[in-house]
C-alpha cells in the first residue's frame, strides 16, 4: 500500500459534501484514503490563521474545496460585493494554504453561473471567460471564475495540481430546502410535502417551461472521486447528465408529485418569474474520459430525495 492520502473536504457537511461521503461509503473507501469532512465549525475560512490551523491539525495531502458563501437570487442581487469579497477570501486562503502545506491536489467546485450571460448553447469548458456573467450574481460568479485563474497560475508558476469541476443543478438529501434561498428542485420537494400534509394545492412558480440538467448528489459524489483520483487537467470539467436528459421545471414537478404520491390540486402561479430559460451544458469532455458512466435515473433519484425529506423534515435546512 502506498502513502496514506488524507483528503480534506471543505464545506463537507452540505449537499455536495454529503454526496461525496455517500459515494465513498457506497463504492468502498480505499485502504490508503482517510476522509475528513470539515464544516464551518472547524475553521472560519475567511481567516488565514484559522485556515492554516485546520490544515496543521489534519495535514491533508489532498483537498476538495466546496466551502463558499452561497445564497438565492434575492440575496445575490442585494449583496454582490459581499459574495465577491467573502468568496475571494475563502478561495485565496484555501488555495494558498494548500500550496504552503504542499497539498498534492486540490479540486475546487465551481458553478454554471460562472458562464457568460450572453452565450451560445451548449456551453462548454472553453467558454468560461468569454463574457460577463449574469448581473444578478456577478459577485459570486467572478469569485468562482477566479479559482480557474488561480489554478492556472499555481500550475504555471509552481507546478501545482489544482483543478476544478462545474456541476449543473445538483439535488438530493441534505439539500437546502429554503424556499427563498434554495434551488428549484428542493423547493418543489418541500412545497409538495407541505401541500400534502396540510391538504392544500401544490403551487409551482412560473410557467414551468425553463429547462435544466439535474444531477443527483450521489452521482456527483461518484464523479468527484474520479476527478480526485484520475483527472489530471488543470482546466475545469463539467459534471452533468447529458443534454438529452435536460427536463423542464414542469416535468420535474410532475416527478415530485408522483414520488410523493400527492393526489391534491396542482396550480401554476405564472405571476412568478421563470428566470433563465436554459443553461444547457455539454458533457462531451466528461464522456471522452468516462463513456460508460451510468447516472441514477432521475425518477429514482427524485423518489429517494422525497423519501429522505419526509423522513428528516424536522431537521432539514429550510
Amino acid at each position: 500500500m502506498g502513502e496514506e492520502k488524507v483528503i480534506l473536504v471543505t464545506g463537507g457537511t452540505g449537499l455536495v459534501g454529503k454526496g461525496i461521503e455517500a459515494a465513498v461509503e457506497k463504492e468502498g473507501k480505499r485502504a490508503d484514503e482517510k476522509w475528513i469532512f470539515a464544516c464551518s465549525k472547524d475553521a472560519d475560512l475567511t481567516d488565514r490563521a484559522a485556515t492554516e490551523a485546520m490544515f496543521e491539525k489534519y495535514k491533508p495531502t489532498h483537498v476538495i474545496h466546496l466551502a463558499a458563501l452561497v445564497g438565492g437570487l434575492f440575496r445575490n442581487l442585494n449583496n454582490n460585493l459581499d459574495f465577491l469579497r467573502t468568496n475571494i477570501q475563502i478561495n485565496e486562503n484555501v488555495l494558498s494554504t494548500s500550496y504552503k502545506f504542499k497539498v498534492k491536489k486540490v479540486v475546487s467546485c465551481l458553478s454554471t453561473c460562472i458562464f457568460p450571460d450572453k452565450t451560445t448553447y451548449p456551453i462548454d469548458e472553453t467558454m468560461v471567460h468569454n463574457g460577463p456573467p449574469h448581473d444578478s450574481n456577478f459577485g459570486y460568479s467572478y469569485a468562482k471564475r477566479l479559482i480557474d485563474v488561480q489554478n492556472k497560475a499555481y500550475s504555471s508558476q509552481y507546478g501545482c495540481k489544482f483543478t476544478s469541476v462545474v456541476p449543473t443543478n445538483v439535488f438530493g438529501p441534505h439539500d437546502n430546502f429554503n424556499l427563498e434561498d434554495g434551488h428549484v428542485l428542493p423547493g418543489l420537494v418541500r412545497k409538495v410535502h407541505e401541500a400534502k400534509e396540510n391538504n392544500k394545492p401544490f403551487v409551482i412558480w412560473g410557467t414551468g417551461s425553463p429547462r435544466r440538467q439535474f444531477i443527483y448528489s450521489l452521482d456527483l459524489g461518484r464523479l468527484f472521486l474520479w476527478v480526485l483520483r484520475e483527472y489530471d487537467e488543470v482546466t475545469p470539467i463539467i459534471l452533468s447528465v447529458g443534454e438529452e436528459d435536460e427536463i423542464s421545471i414542469k416535468e420535474a414537478a410532475d416527478l415530485v408529485v408522483e414520488a410523493s404520491d400527492f393526489k391534491g390540486e396542482v396550480v401554476q402561479d405564472t405571476s412568478k418569474s421563470d428566470g433563465q430559460f436554459k443553461k444547457t451544458a455539454s458533457i462531451a469532455k466528461l464522456r471522452k474520459y468516462l463513456p460508460d458512466f451510468k447516472f441514477t435515473p432521475i425518477k429514482q433519484a427524485i423518489k429517494e430525495t422525497c423519501d429522505w425529506y419526509a423522513a428528516n423534515e424536522a431537521t432539514v435546512r429550510k
